[in-house]
């Protein structure tokens, strides 16, 4: 969201009716957002700028993608789609779009540019990094194949395209153990996050080599927080990210992405209904609205770079893009990471992880209405 008045040409040149467009839009809002605590007031003051924004978008042949971590606005305010990275650029591959918006950041845009050369991807705060992509560079992946030639080498999908390039094959917060599974080597290279690989180091035979990456959200949750939300709410399930340190992790009845989660919340009965997520708050936003009869309690941790993304921004995006946010990928480079991506693909259609029967390649991304 966004501070301040809304200007007068954020509200759409409608030829009458202008003031029943934004009261049916409003109305839009409201229908979602009271879930996470929104007033009528509210909806109405940001009606006309989703309106514009979504009549920008139809007339540009544009889509909108949005992660799960984004603002709520941002998630039912405007986007055709939300989910999670890779959910989110598989569709930008598959649509009939022109132009991609990317709700994320950095290399979540990559990856969409990835997949589809063809398209413009456009990413509205092209200063929205990852502490995960941004711990490693190709050099330093390159380094480290010299010290571990016969290595099978494994990044996570939270890596920039040059990382993704330098790679045998990605993986997901899903699939991480199938992939692991997967590859012929007994000895693995993970990348960049320390705790998923050690996570996964517990579950297999195979011997993994760690980089030291962190996710500036999940690596503040500590086991005491997580003991004391137990305590207090003994009937409360706990969704961990595998992204979190392995004590944390041990104490989950659910450890794995976002996609598991929110799988693990519809599929629960209806007499289950309290869960702790231990990830980003974002989730926890959609995940009230998407099931009210759900109540999610305990702590959640902001991410500063998913926040960086506001409505103004998208419409700025749509309206003239800057260089900045206009999201390239030289060919050098993007070959290379593709074929990454599609070996994860190859893997992945093997069979379904044997650890965690809900998975797959990650969310599959939802269609918003």
């Amino acid at each position: 969201m966004f501070d301040g008045q809304v200007p007068r040409d954020y509200i759409l040149p409608v030829n009458g009716g202008t003031d029943k467009l934004i009261e049916a839009e409003a109305d839009r809002l409201l229908a979602r957002l009271a879930k996470v605590g929104w007033s009528r007031g509210e909806c109405e003051f940001y009606a006309p700028i989703t309106l514009k924004i979504r009549e920008l978008a139809k007339r540009k042949n544009a889509v909108i993608l949005a992660h799960s971590y984004q603002t709520p606005d941002i998630q039912f305010g405007i986007a055709d789609f939300r989910g999670d990275s890779l959910a989110l650029s598989e569709q930008a591959r598959d649509t009939d779009a022109d132009v991609i918006v990317f709700c994320g950041v950095r290399f979540m845009a990559e990856t969409a540019k990835t997949l589809s050369p063809g398209k413009t991807v456009l990413l509205p705060a092209p200063d929205a990094g990852c502490s995960l992509s941004e711990s490693i560079t190709g050099e330093q992946v390159r380094e480290m194949r010299s010290r571990h030639p016969d290595a099978a080498f494994v990044c996570y999908v939270n890596t920039s395209a040059e990382v993704k390039a330098e790679c045998d094959v990605v993986c997901t917060s899903a699939n991480a153990m199938s992939i692991v599974e997967g590859v012929d080597e007994d000895e693995i290279v993970f990348l960049p996050d320390r705790f998923m690989a050690g996570n996964i180091a517990r579950m297999t035979t195979k011997r993994i080599h760690h980089y030291d990456g962190r996710c500036i959200v999940h690596e503040t949750f500590e086991k005491e927080t997580a003991l004391a939300w137990k305590d207090t709410y003994p009937d409360a399930r706990m969704l961990v990210h595998t992204e979190s340190r392995a004590d944390v992790v041990e104490l989950a009845d659910l450890a794995g992405g976002t996609g598991d989660m929110i799988r693990y919340v519809r599929d629960s009965p209806p007499e289950q209904k309290r869960f702790m997520l231990v990830t980003e708050c974002g989730l926890s936003d959609r995940l009230k609205v998407e099931f009210p009869d759900k109540e999610f309690i305990g702590t959640c941790s902001l991410c500063p770079h998913m926040k960086r993304v506001d409505l103004r921004k998208v419409l700025q995006v749509l309206e003239e893009p800057r260089p900045e946010q206009v999201i390239e990928v030289p060919e050098d480079v993007r070959v290379p990471a593709l074929r990454s991506i599609e070996r994860m693909f190859e893997l992945t259609r093997k069979g379904a992880d044997p650890l965690k029967p809900h998975s797959n390649l990650g969310e599959s991304s939802e269609r918003c209405e």
